[in-house]
């Protein structure tokens, strides 16, 4: 593992001060610019098909496809991306990736046909399909030990952050009776991408994620080599059904049910993602002090039980739709789950650069991307088959079941799982 900055560090109690100053300075540049560079995306994320169907007047239906684009190139593009990421290094991949995102953008700005449109959201899906196994290559680069996990969940605040505040603007600003808005946004989106490029060129432009030619450490095999590790198949698959019950969700299963089966009102449901965001941001870092030094798994056996009770919370909005407890179980799901996300998003992706090495880091991370695109697409294709034929209470059922399983799944990595790879102190491991 390389050490950027010659800093090896070993964090055990988290603060937002103590946490910036265990950086080093590479890390602290990364960190600084995310809510920046995701404000754009959140411009964008909300609005994209309303501007497909109601600005550039596509059918519904062929703006839903044109906007599952987006994550079909983005699994299509992931493997390859890993693949030269270990190759020719994170900062090459993530420059083209922002390249075509900026391009996609600007095109998506001005397409008037669904034609243009499908390049342009293809252009930023290979972004997407790169960026998330490249960043996360990056950070394990410039971060190790205890500090990794703390900083995956400090940087999953901040995109929550930068997205949530540039919904908010979006919501506020864009008009569909004035296509120019959402040619700015778009454009806006482009220009935030600018932000990453100037980091890859400038500041972190001496990072190498790639292994060094002259490491003693034999190249590993690709991704099969990879996946016939035991540890790798239960964390893929924990990983894959935690997206289709989650995130997988969240564009379609659970406003659908809100609305359909609960009643509320749109303005409830934006609400709600408010609270998500908030509960995100607020407490991160207190959670981050409770899992630091304990067991990966573990603090995925509460992550699952959390969400449990957060689905269920969203089936009692079923019981008395329109009513006022029918808005405060679709807050309070979302609230809930949002205190499940603080304990997925360190853990997780902390595992699988743990399990990594310099030589096939980005293909580790690009599995991880692999199976989180899998399950965000599975999520709503199941969500709407399962709504749409009037099974709501079977489509709680699954949500929860599938919350057990995922306790299951925590428990059989457990027993796989390097000591070093699931946060046990060196002093515990030996005596286990």
């Amino acid at each position: 593992m390389s050490d950027v900055g010659g800093i090896r560090q070993n964090v055990e109690v988290i603060g937002a001060r103590s946490f910036w100053n265990a950086l080093p300075t590479e890390g602290r540049w990364l960190l600084s610019t995310v809510a920046i560079q995701t404000l754009g995306r959140g411009l964008t994320l909300p609005f994209t098909i309303i501007y497909l169907h109601e600005v550039r007047d596509f059918d519904l239906g062929l703006s839903g496809a044109l906007m599952s684009l987006i994550a079909i190139t983005g699994l299509i593009v992931t493997g390859p991306g890993g693949t030269l990421i270990d190759r020719f290094g994170a900062r090459a991949v993530l420059l083209a990736g922002l390249a075509a995102m900026i391009a996609g953008c600007t095109l998506l700005a001005f397409s008037t046909h669904p034609a243009v449109a499908a390049v342009a959201l293809v252009l930023i899906g290979v972004n997407f399909g790169v960026s998330w196994p490249g960043f996360n290559a990056l950070i394990a680069t410039v971060v190790d030990g205890e500090l990794r996990q703390q900083y995956f969940g400090v940087n999953f605040a901040l995109v929550n952050l930068g997205i949530g505040v540039g919904g908010i603007i979006g919501g506020f600003f864009v008009d569909v009776d004035a296509p120019e808005t959402f040619v700015a946004i778009f454009l806006a989106d482009a220009i935030s991408c600018l932000v990453p490029v100037a980091l890859l060129l400038g500041p972190l432009r001496r990072v190498r994620t790639q292994a060094q030619p002259s490491d003693d450490t034999p190249p590993t095999g690709g991704y099969r080599e990879i996946l016939r590790q035991p540890a790798v198949l239960w964390l893929t698959l924990l990983t894959f059904i935690a997206v289709f019950i989650g995130y997988g969700q969240f564009e379609a299963g659970f406003p659908a049910y809100a609305r359909q089966v609960g009643e509320v009102s749109t303005r409830i449901i934006g609400v709600a993602f408010a609270v998500n965001t908030a509960v995100i941001v607020l407490l991160q870092f207190t959670v981050l002090s409770r899992i630091t030094g304990r067991r990966r798994t573990r603090v995925m056996w509460v992550m699952a039980l959390v969400w449990a009770l957060s689905w269920l919370l969203l089936g009692t909005a079923g019981l008395l739709p329109g009513s006022l407890w029918a808005a405060i179980g679709v807050l309070a799901f979302m609230g809930v789950f949002a205190f499940g996300e603080t304990l997925l998003q360190p853990t997780v992706p902390a595992v699988y650069n743990d399990l990594a090495s310099d030589h096939n880091r980005g293909r580790y991370n690009a599995i991880n991307a692999g199976a989180f695109q899998g399950g965000a697409i599975a999520g709503p294709v199941a969500a709407g088959l399962l709504l749409d034929q009037g099974l709501h209470v079977l489509y709680i059922a699954i949500m929860v079941i599938g919350c057990v399983s995922i306790c299951a799944l925590a428990y059989a990595l457990e027993r796989r799982l390097p000591a070093s790879a699931n946060g046990v102190p060196a002093s515990e491991s030996v005596n286990t």
